[in-house]
């Protein structure tokens, strides 16, 4: 096995300005080291501590070439990319809701969406068994002709239709497990068959219109799209079951070509935007579950791309657990969270409740 690791130390240049949590601040507001939630540091620090550990070797690392105006174009169109290529070069600014960027933004969101598109091309070819894309600034909310919650291009649905152009791949299914609802890959993909889009999120977290349960595709994408909206605290038993009994189902009975995770790990227990309670073993577990199921339905082909997760403490070894797990790898990064957040997971009488509000979406399946 072959476990692909595509980066580039570009894509942690990417800066949002003078921001505290999910608001911009002035006036009255010292001006805050850092700033933006989507910093850097989560995804640097993931970088280093497979360095450290020894696990980078035992991943194929790579990295990647900008994608190109033409695979922009399939998802995106000209007057938005023209409009965020000016700004950029005028030297940063902010088109849509909460992605602020700053000069050369365009270049790396580019940068970001070539990083998805090289991973899953080298995927489909056979050349890596599974890849892990480590992409920024993120990409899932990102609507065709508008940006927002951080995301600039969205990288996975660029991804897609260059592999699809290039003859790679004809069915895609994209799990989302980031803890915001992936409504720009949704948008994407609403209204076809080709691509199956799930996604398991905090109910009303952001954006708080869209992710419910209902939505579920138009014309011949009708049923071709699910959300799967949890309540805050699920919990790593919660998750696991909603993968179970809802996600994996749906994905195997759609058996796509290949499987694509929208890799968030804001659903961590101590992530300052979500409130889910995860741990690095819920995010373990899940990728063993998705590469036991690509394994049986699309040839074990699995590609993970990286989206959300704030907390600069956690993130990295929740990536590292799900990297070793990818890979396979005997090299472990021991979580240091791990005494302290099994004790704040649900109790019996909320777990009971999670059944019925699963339960509820198996029966209207």
């Amino acid at each position: 096995m072959t476990t692909g690791f595509f980066w580039d130390e570009r894509s942690f240049w990417h800066g949002g300005g003078n921001y505290a949590g999910m608001l911009p601040v002035g006036g009255l507001v010292q001006p805050l080291d850092g700033g933006l939630p989507e910093s850097p540091e989560t995804k640097r620090r993931l970088k280093n501590l497979i360095e450290v550990t020894g696990l980078a070797r035992d991943l194929d690392m790579r990295g990647a070439e900008m994608a190109t105006r033409d695979d922009l174009l399939r998802v995106h169109p000209a007057h938005y990319l023209d409009e965020f290529k000016a700004l950029s070069d005028a030297g940063g600014g902010e088109l849509g809701r909460r992605t602020p960027f700053g000069p050369g933004g365009y270049e790396l969101a580019a940068l970001s969406a070539g990083i998805a598109k090289t991973a899953l091309a080298a995927v489909l070819t056979g050349d890596l068994t599974n890849a892990y894309a480590l992409s920024r600034p993120p990409g899932h909310h990102c609507l065709p002709d508008y940006p927002n919650g951080f995301c600039l291009l969205n990288n996975i649905g660029i991804a897609i239709e260059a592999a699809r152009a290039a003859g790679l791949a004809q069915r895609f299914a994209v799990l989302d497990w980031d803890v915001h609802h992936g409504n720009g890959t949704e948008a994407v993909f609403y209204d076809r068959d080709d691509v199956l889009t799930v996604s398991i999120h905090q109910d009303r977290n952001y954006p708080m219109d869209t992710g419910a349960f209902s939505d579920r595709g138009t014309g011949a994408g009708a049923g071709y799209n699910l959300n799967i909206p949890l309540p805050p605290g699920t919990g790593h038993k919660g998750y696991l079951a909603a993968m179970d009994r809802l996600a994996l189902p749906a994905i195997r009975a759609y058996a796509p070509d290949v499987l694509i995770i929208a890799c968030g790990y804001d659903a961590a227990a101590n992530d300052p935007l979500g409130r889910m309670l995860a741990t690095a073993d819920t995010f373990a577990q899940m990728t063993a579950q998705v590469m036991a199921l690509a394994g049986d339905i699309c040839g074990g082909k699995l590609l993970l791309v990286h989206e959300g997760g704030y907390s600069e403490t956690y993130v990295p070894f929740c990536g590292h657990a799900v990297l070793q797990t990818l890979s396979c790898s005997t090299i472990s990064a021991p979580d240091p969270f791990a005494e302290v957040f099994p004790l704040r997971q649900p109790d019996a009488g909320f777990d009971a409740y999670l059944d019925g509000v699963i339960g509820a979406m198996e029966a209207a399946l």
